[in-house]
């Protein structure tokens, strides 16, 4: 099993419910009230990872045990791989036992998968630009070979604008960084 950043697998499928409650009883078996079986941690993982807002309640007392679960997902993750989490951010954790210091460090962590996501995105949506503009010549030929319909001023108007909006795009880049 190995954990993803989120960007990564965000992705929801129309086949899975948008929320799970999943019951833990005393003996730590961990049930899907909605798909109705009972699952494993690896299940879990695979369940976040495909978009599911998954809520984990105690069997008995209805307690959220949501958060233990999850990081139980990322500790059994971490035994079988040399790298996880850093030593220096796990002890920083523990260290950090204070209300104010486990704040700050949640908002840190936070703000670096945001900031992840946010570079994730600006990526695919370049591959994405790079993508276009390296087919748009093979479709000019493919049109010129096989007497599309469409002039070829039309086309060449449609490349000039293509070509404005990537360089206006990459200004915009450039005074961001």
């Amino acid at each position: 099993m190995s954990i993803y950043f989120w960007g990564a697998a965000m992705q929801q499928t129309e086949a899975k419910p948008a929320r799970a409650v999943i019951r833990k009883y005393p003996n730590r078996r961990l049930y899907d009230t909605s798909a109705r079986r009972y699952v494993n941690l690896d299940d879990l993982a695979a369940m976040i990872r495909q978009g599911t807002e998954v809520q984990v309640v105690d069997a008995k007392t209805g307690d959220d045990l949501t958060r233990v679960v999850l990081t139980q997902i990322i500790v059994e993750d971490a035994k079988g791989q040399p790298t996880g989490l850093p030593l220096e951010l796990l002890r920083h954790l523990i260290v950090a036992s204070d209300r104010a210091g486990q704040e700050f460090i949640m908002w840190y962590l936070k703000s670096a998968f945001d900031a992840y996501h946010k570079v994730q995105e600006t990526l695919e949506s370049g591959l994405s630009d790079v993508r276009s503009a390296a087919l748009s010549p093979l479709n000019l030929m493919k049109n010129l070979l096989t007497g599309s319909a469409q002039p070829a001023e039309a086309e060449l108007e449609q490349l000039r604008l293509r070509v404005a909006e990537l360089e206006a795009r990459l200004k915009r880049a450039r005074r961001r960084s």
